[in-house]
């Protein structure tokens, strides 16, 4: 280690269409950075040393990529992945190529089996006929939701490199389940209520918010927040090791699970510029992560994008101790007296502080009441950006009032739609009701035409504000 990453390193794709392309770094790798096979041979070379028998003959005589590549090619040679027509050169020459391709062969095979032969025992087709069957673990009276999990727009599984990109976390900043609002409200819980999710293999707490698109009787949990981001293995606490008993499949994203309201009424959270830089904003991430194990519910994470927040929330059954509380306000920076605005209530246990230097918001600590965090959230990470100029130093104070909204003339900032070009919603909103299309949309503001990941979003919006347009001319 360190190893090269995506864009630095040479080898070979393949797509799901079976289209092999030879790929060239696409900048230098930076430092001493190198590419995993090296890695391994050097590894493999070392382990090979130690051997109490060690082996005879050269092992892992590599020397390129390439070499790799020609013997992975001659493993498949006779089989229905056959290979070996390809080569760098041929790649290099005449582009990608689309396996089986064996050698002697012009051109590769558009779609397989065309012959009739199967890569079965006896060379035929083996069909498997299978009926509906029920999810594995079924609701009841003690477990009555049925907890779903997946993808957030913006994450990739355990967030190792997405989680390092504070606009990725604009969307969603913290995992919420998500359930329907009559559920909600059979439960007695409002939106941003905290709950714990329970079933006999474990137990997760987090955030709900109402989402009438799902089901009565379901939820739904994102998968990418793990013990990296939050005091517990988050959804995978909670799944289940059921498999299908064909293709060996585990059922990971259906739980039978109980939702009740957590009894975790103290409430801790700290919003922490980190100054301009990715690598400031990472270092003050690392440091937080060491506090998530001490509650019973934590999360971390980050907000923003020319400004980077770090984000920790978390909640337990009793207040901190004091003392433990400036310990935390030295970890996250907190700790100057003389820039801070503080405010306490020793009876209710609520303690508050906001810093302050200048007349710029750059860190709050809200502890036993946090009505504010999400208005001083949008406001901290909004300045310098986009012409934003922060909270105004006049309004520094109510940083620590028990406040649900932004105080003084100025409106919301609104939610950010597109991340590509930092399109917010009520641009869209406002472009829509101008009668522009997508094809507009996408000329003006440039969203939907970079990673296309907003055009679903896009489109539901276009769609929602055709329907608000007819049901308008019909009254």
């Amino acid at each position: 280690l360190p190893a090269t990453t995506w864009g630095e390193k040479e080898g070979t794709v393949t797509n799901s269409e079976r289209c092999i392309t030879h790929i060239t770094p696409a900048v230098a790798r930076p430092g001493e950075a190198r590419p995993d096979w090296q890695i391994v041979v050097d590894f493999a070379r070392r382990l090979g040393s130690r051997l109490e028998q060690p082996l005879t003959g050269q092992l892992f005589p590599y020397s390129s990529p390439e070499e790799i590549f020609n013997e992975h090619r001659e493993s498949t040679r006779g089989r229905d992945l056959d290979i070996t027509g390809i080569s760098y050169a041929l790649l290099d020459a005449t582009g990608p190529q689309q396996w089986p391709l064996p050698a002697g062969a012009d051109s590769g095979r558009r779609r397989l089996y065309t012959d009739g032969v199967f890569p079965t025992a006896s060379g035929r087709a083996r069909f498997i006929m299978v009926e509906h069957r029920p999810t594995a673990e079924a609701t009841d009276a003690a477990r009555p939701i049925a907890l779903l999990s997946g993808r957030l727009r913006d994450q990739w599984h355990g967030m190792s490199r997405t989680g390092t990109v504070a606009r990725l976390f604009n969307l969603d900043d913290q995992p919420l389940l998500s359930m329907h609002p009559a559920d909600l409200r059979q439960r007695g819980l409002s939106a941003g209520d905290l709950v714990r999710v329970s079933n006999p293999r474990g137990e997760v707490h987090v955030h709900v918010k109402p989402d009438a698109n799902l089901l009565r009787g379901g939820a739904w949990l994102p998968m990418h927040w793990g013990s990296q981001f939050m005091n517990s293995a988050g959804v995978n606490a909670l799944t289940i090791a059921a498999c299908d008993p064909f293709s060996q499949q585990p059922e990971l994203k259906h739980a039978a699970v109980a939702v009740d309201q957590a009894e975790l009424p103290w409430q801790l959270v700290i919003l922490r510029q980190a100054g301009t830089g990715a690598l400031a904003a990472l270092t003050l991430l690392d440091r937080a992560r060491a506090l998530l194990r001490e509650f019973a519910f934590a999360s971390v994470g980050l907000y923003g994008r020319s400004q980077p927040l770090v984000v920790f929330r978390a909640a337990r059954a009793e207040a901190l101790p004091a003392s433990r509380l400036r310990e935390i306000d030295a970890l996250f920076g907190l700790a100057d007296n003389e820039a801070a605005i503080v405010y306490a209530d020793h009876r209710r246990q609520i303690s508050k502080r906001a810093l302050a230097p200048d007349g710029r918001l750059i860190g709050v600590r809200l502890a036993g009441e946090t009505q504010a965090q999400s208005w001083l959230r949008e406001v901290m990470s909004a300045e310098g950006d986009g012409g934003d100029a922060g909270l105004d130093p006049a309004l520094i104070r109510w940083a620590v009032a028990p406040i649900g909204r932004r105080p003084g003339k100025l409106p919301p900032r609104s939610r950010v739609v597109c991340n590509c070009a930092d399109i917010s919603e009520a641009q869209i909103v406002a472009d829509l009701g101008a009668g522009a299309t997508l094809a507009m949309l996408q000329e003006k503001r440039k969203c939907g035409t970079f990673c296309g990941s907003c055009l679903p979003e896009l489109r539901q919006m276009i769609a929602s504000q055709a329907e608000t347009a007819v049901d308008q001319q019909v009254a």
